[in-house]
């Protein structure tokens, strides 16, 4: 994403970010598109379908205790 705030303005590279994880299509290409799309002014064409062997993610909201697995003696 540094290399894209070269181009782009660094609010803008964060709100497409934030529209990527919305939208699950996590990657660079995709944040990319989407900021490119705001510098341009124009939806975004982030149709998949023509890319079955992408896989689909799944991200979820990592909650602090997740990490106690890395603290020797404790248990998640």
């Amino acid at each position: 994403m540094l290399r894209l705030m070269e181009a782009i303005p660094m609010e803008m590279v964060a709100s497409a970010v934030s529209e990527a994880i919305r939208l699950g299509v996590i990657g660079f290409d995709a944040v990319k598109q989407i900021a490119l799309a705001r510098v341009e002014r124009r939806p975004a064409r982030l149709d998949l379908t023509a890319y079955p062997h992408l896989p689909k993610m799944d991200v979820r909201m990592t909650a602090a205790a997740d990490y106690a697995v890395l603290v020797p003696g404790t248990t998640a």
